[in-house]
């Protein structure tokens, strides 16, 4: 039975039209991917409207299509330009960028795609033999074990907090306690709302990923005033390296790629945190931890194969269960049930062979990807090679468009600004972001989990063998990471630095401490008067920020510029071929950008900030500020239709709503 439903599926797979309605998925997710912070839900949601009626193994391929290719093409904006390309490339950025400065782009694109090939080929291989062997295992997870599996995802801090641990449990604390905004998961209550609707049902994770990544990056990328790239010459040079890169750790590609496949199968974990676990994880196993944070190609391969690998687990919980692993399988569901297919048990007896048609789909359709990928890459690679003031406004034209989408509301574009001025405070005083994001993405669901655990174990879940068992993995990482750090005398750097650091006062950095320690004071007395199950959760992480933060700032008082804190900020030589703008400067600009998105909308306003940034910040001539200028809008305009997207609206636009034409009205 079993064979015949492979040779049935591969026979289905290798049809003209199966390929044709596939690569229909490929091209929407490497549209899709391209754009940073869309992901996976908006390609499958586009799709969706189309699948109804058509015949199930075509719609399936179409559905199929998107998944591999969203984890290959979300590399282009992590790597080249520093943007988080969705929320599972978020830790490609640590390595890949530095790379990309260096002028190495090319290898990193190299070495991500083909890691992102084997990664996608063993997924779909762990996707064919679980949907027979996986039933018993994704059964005996709880919460208890998933609680658990939040806390490994959290031990991942130690490793990625640079040269200070205090820091980096801080800022951790800090990403909790930011993700506890809104409605508790258990009791409903409401936390540190301010009494706005918006705030309500917490910040969306794409408006604080791009905040925290894309805001401060652009920021420094034009205070340097020069290409993105340091050796534009050598951009092209390193297509060969990187695959020889990506053979050179096959065994490390496959051993990641297996734990993104296990990750992918557990549900609720999701992208965006399996990519800081496989970072954490390669950091911890290797000796020379040096380069790490810097552009070490190991740290692009790890996260890139393992993110490729985890849809192809994703599917198993899918398919057999009918129980989403991540938003994107939640579409992939809805579209399984319009086409008439039932996921559950009889995914691997009467439809078997519509399971196997669904893994060689994935294969084959990573395959298409990763060639598609390949074949873009030398033209798209060579905007790291122009000079970024005049690649800027689309960037922040890209990064404000992407995080509007949530919750269509102005208060994304706020949000978005505020945590920009955090994640450059955070970035210019060497707090880890990574740890800061980690905390925020696993603030939920541990919080989630652990109510869960309690209520139907109580605190005896800790006895449960398989909580032992991840407890265990999680002490000996940990006490290993640490050992290995004494030993070799090296910590990993997760935030870059500038070409000179000067020594600075330390009272910009004692004040910065300070108000982190504030965040602590205010979570902890605007939960502690909740219900058991609504405080106990934020009081508990706002009196472990409170400890690290005192830990931070006692060295800082004392006037102790070793103890890990950096001032990033440049000489005089490097600051005089900087230009004007400054970081306050930089700040001013999307301060006014937004405020005028208040004013006459997204599209004027989108006009309006490209002609005078290009002119007085880029110094373009009129003739180049009106091209880019169309292109801009060119670029947002195709954006809105072909994806069915909605432009932010102002006052001009209540005003005037019936009488004014698309694109000034949605």
């Amino acid at each position: 039975m079993v064979t015949e439903a492979i040779l049935s599926a591969l026979g289905t797979v290798l049809t003209f039209q199966h390929i044709q309605y596939l690569m229909i998925g490929v091209v929407v997710g490497l549209v899709v991917g391209v754009l940073p912070g869309l992901g996976g839900i908006v390609g499958m949601s586009l799709l969706l409207p189309f699948v109804y009626g058509m015949e199930p193994t075509l719609a399936l391929a179409m559905l199929i299509g998107i998944l591999p290719v969203l984890s290959t093409s979300d590399t282009f904006a992590s790597i080249l330009m520093g943007i988080p390309g969705s929320s599972a490339s978020q830790a490609t950025i640590l390595d890949g960028f530095p790379l990309a400065k260096k002028g190495q782009a090319a290898r990193a694109l190299s070495a991500a795609f083909s890691a992102s090939f084997i990664g996608g080929l063993f997924g779909a291989l762990v996707l064919t033999v679980s949907v027979l062997v996986a039933r018993p295992l994704i059964l005996s997870f709880g919460a208890a074990e998933l609680f658990m599996l939040t806390m490994f995802g959290l031990s991942m801090v130690g490793v990625l907090s640079g040269s200070s641990l205090a820091k980096g449990v801080a800022a951790c604390a800090a990403g909790l306690a930011l993700g506890a905004v809104g409605a508790a998961p258990a009791t409903g209550e409401y936390r540190m709302e301010f009494g706005t609707l918006y705030l309500m049902n917490g910040l969306p994770l794409v408006i604080v990923g791009l905040a925290l990544f894309a805001v401060p990056e652009i920021g420094d990328l034009l205070r340097r005033n020069s290409s993105i790239a340091e050796k534009g010459s050598a951009l092209g040079a390193g297509w060969k390296q990187g695959l020889k890169d990506t053979w050179l750790y096959k065994w490390m590609s496959l051993r990641l790629a297996g734990i993104g496949a296990i990750l992918g199968m557990i549900p609720g974990l999701g992208g965006s945190v399996v990519d800081w676990i496989a970072y954490g994880h390669v950091v911890q196993t290797s000796r020379d931890k040096s380069q790490f944070g810097k552009g070490d190609i190991r740290g692009v391969i790890a996260v890139e194969s393992t993110t490729a690998s985890k849809d192809g687990g994703g599917l198993v919980p899918t398919l057999l269960f009918g129980i989403p692993g991540s938003g994107a399988m939640a579409i992939f569901l809805a579209g399984m049930v319009l086409i008439g297919l039932q996921p559950g048990p009889s995914m691997v007896s009467t439809n078997l062979d519509v399971t196997y048609t669904i893994v060689w789909s994935l294969a084959i359709a990573n395959v298409l990807g990763t060639a598609l990928c390949i074949l873009l890459a030398p033209g798209i690679a060579k905007i790291t090679i122009v000079r970024y003031p005049l690649v800027a406004p689309f960037m922040i034209l890209v990064i404000t468009f992407a995080a509007f989408q949530p919750n269509r509301s102005l208060y994304d574009l706020v949000a978005l600004v505020v945590l920009g001025i955090v994640g450059i405070l955070l970035r210019r005083f060497g707090w880890p972001r990574p740890a800061f994001l980690i905390g925020f993405v696993l603030a939920t669901q541990s919080e989630r989990y652990l109510y869960q655990a309690l209520q139907f174990s109580g605190w005896s879940f800790f006895q449960r063998p398989i909580v032992l068992v991840i407890g265990a993995i999680i002490v000996l990482s940990v006490g290993l990471s640490m050992y290995s750090q004494r030993k070799s005398g090296t910590k990993i750097e997760v935030e870059g630095k500038s070409a000179a650091t000067l020594t600075q006062p330390m009272w910009p950095q004692i004040a910065f401490t300070l108000a982190m320690m504030g965040l602590f004071v205010f979570t902890f007395f605007e939960t502690v008067n909740l219900s058991q199950l609504g405080r106990i959760f934020p009081v508990s992480v706002a009196l472990v920020g409170l400890g690290a933060g005192l830990m931070v700032l006692w060295p800082q008082i004392r006037g102790n510029r070793a103890s890990g804190a950096v001032f990033d900020s440049e000489s005089k030589e490097v600051a005089e071929q900087l230009g004007t703008l400054t970081p306050l400067k930089y700040i001013g600009w999307l301060v006014g950008f937004v405020a005028t998105i208040a004013l006459v909308g997204y599209f004027l306003a989108v006009v309006t900030f490209f002609l005078v940034f290009l002119r007085t910040v880029a110094k373009a001539g009129w003739v180049q500020t009106l091209i880019l200028t169309a292109m801009g809008a060119g670029l947002l305009l195709v954006m809105t239709s072909a994806l069915n997207l909605i432009l932010p609206e102002g006052l001009l636009q209540d005003m005037f709503y019936d009488s004014l034409p698309w694109p000034l009205v949605s």
